[in-house]
């Protein structure tokens, strides 16, 4: 059987498949394929053999974000595959302990997508950071993901993940990933990571940039080709000026070795460190099924919840913001970054509770005016529901919201939530990002994440507590109370083998 069939067709698991599949409405002459199946298929056509590229055309690379995301949603379709998605992208981890945000597939032009392996120099200008010697890939990062996804990877077939070693060959890289954001990347001094250029943080366009890149001076327009508007239209994508400032940004970093701090950009953004938060609880939990304790890692991450609420959070405003650390002040425009610090599990019940509201307010209009969770304030002077990041809707940070109503108890409005990003997936034929008024699909279609996070969506129990209290293991909080024992396992790592 293909690989196709293996994916879309209903198969029963065996206590050795890495194949599953739940409630599948097969193809047939008279019936559409479930939306399930459509999803599956999505995966599969954007599957390399190694790793799942966002989208062929426009992005057509391994991109670090986007592998976890997926890796989430393949590990309902197959575990193993999943396990291998996220082992592709660990492999090209830098000796610093950084996972780059793109792994270059050595078979792709360098003209199909740009910036290029020839623009970032990895192996060379990379190589004081230890940058690997065998694949090229860029030198900036995304949001670290990777811990949480991999612990629900694991999950979804623990013996498959004992058998092959995923989590014991996984830990000391993701631990090294970690402490390179919690040392290298703490540019502010208040022990949370920075981000040193948009892209990083994976909004790449949003208006929270647009004060701290304004000090940049951009590239000249000829000196880079934007291979992206070959394939979005020019009014959905970031401005040439925006695009020089990116790449100047790019090529200064570039040309200082990949060391952190001497650049002009360096902001704090509060979905970054929620994200990082959330794995910290997913490193605690992999500690302990490899036989630690995990109270240093769920310790250090109510550390940094103290941290984000103490520097990002306004509670005039009822939400978190961006902090220009060059600048030392919080950056006052409203992205939906400020609403992922719903996600983790301990937050303060007022910040929670206020989130919600914010969500749900004339800014964003969660289960009212708008049909998704906006990338960007609707109300807000660069609002375009079109522009990359400058208030389209992604599937993502809708499903890092969905899960984040469904942790602080708010099931109705998760349920509301679930079911309009399901139906927009569906409708948009998995677009890159949508209208959050109309669901008018935009950007790339047959996206990795949009699929991917559909099936998650499907799979996941629709329950009064949400399920990120399963994902952390935070059901029970006497690891949090009792932090006596913080024996810990070795966290060296980052090497590659």
């Amino acid at each position: 059987m293909d690989r196709t069939a293996q994916l879309t067709s209903r198969a029963r698991p065996t206590a050795h498949s890495a194949v599953y599949e739940a409630d599948v409405t097969t193809h047939s002459q008279h019936a559409p394929p479930s939306l399930h199946v459509r999803a599956a298929e999505v995966l599969e056509a954007n599957w390399t053999g190694a790793s799942t590229v966002p989208s062929r055309g426009l992005y057509p690379h391994q991109w670090s974000w986007d592998s976890a995301f997926i890796a989430i949603g393949l590990r309902h379709l197959s575990p193993l595959r999943a396990q291998t998605e996220l082992e592709t992208l660990l492999s090209a981890q830098w000796g610093d302990g950084r996972i780059p945000h793109i792994v270059f597939n050595p078979s792709v032009p360098l003209d199909a997508y740009f910036p290029s392996p020839d623009f970032w120099r990895s192996s060379t200008a990379g190589r004081a950071a230890g940058a690997p010697r065998t694949v090229q890939t860029s030198g900036i990062v995304q949001p670290p993901v990777h811990a949480l996804a991999v612990w629900l990877v694991h999950q979804a077939d623990p013996g498959l993940s004992r058998a092959r070693g995923f989590l014991s060959r996984a830990y000391p890289r993701l631990a090294a990933w970690h402490r390179y954001l919690l040392h290298r990347r703490d540019l502010g001094g208040g022990g949370l990571a920075s981000v040193v250029h948009p892209w990083e943080q994976g909004m790449d366009n949003s208006p929270c940039w647009d004060a701290p890149l304004s000090r940049v001076t951009p590239a000249p327009a000829r000196s880079f080709r934007r291979a992206d508007l070959d394939h979005g239209a020019a009014e959905d994508r970031p401005t040439d000026l925006d695009y020089g400032r990116y790449v100047r940004l790019a090529s200064e970093y570039r040309d200082a070795g990949y060391e952190d701090g001497v650049g002009e950009f360096a902001v704090e953004d509060p979905s970054f460190n929620a994200l990082l938060i959330a794995s910290e609880h997913a490193l605690a939990r992999i500690a302990r099924e490899l036989g630690a304790t995990g109270t240093a890692r769920h310790a250090r991450a109510e550390r940094l919840t103290g941290a984000l609420v103490e520097r990002l959070w306004d509670p005039a405003e009822g939400m978190f913001f961006c902090r220009d650390v060059v600048g030392g002040a919080l950056v006052p425009e409203r992205g939906v970054s400020g609403l992922v610090p719903l996600l983790l599990p301990t937050l303060p019940r007022d910040i929670a509770a206020a989130l919600v509201r914010t969500a749900r307010g004339p800014h964003f209009g969660v289960g009212g005016a708008a049909r998704l969770v906006p990338s960007y304030d609707l109300l807000g002077e660069a609002f375009d529901p079109h522009r990359y990041w400058r208030g389209p809707a992604w599937f993502n940070t809708g499903w890092l919201v969905e899960r984040g109503l469904r942790q602080h108890g708010e099931r109705a409005h998760a349920d509301a939530l679930r079911t309009a990003l399901l139906e927009t997936a569906g409708t948009s034929d998995f677009a890159e990002y949508v209208d959050p008024y109309t669901g008018e699909a935009c950007g790339a279609l047959g996206f990795g994440w949009t699929a991917a996070l559909t099936l998650d969506l499907l799979h996941q129990p629709q329950q009064p507590c949400g399920d990120i209290t399963t994902m952390f293991g935070m059901g029970d909080m006497s690891d949090m109370r009792d932090m006596s024992d913080l024996g810990e396992l070795s966290d060296k790592g980052g090497e590659r083998a």
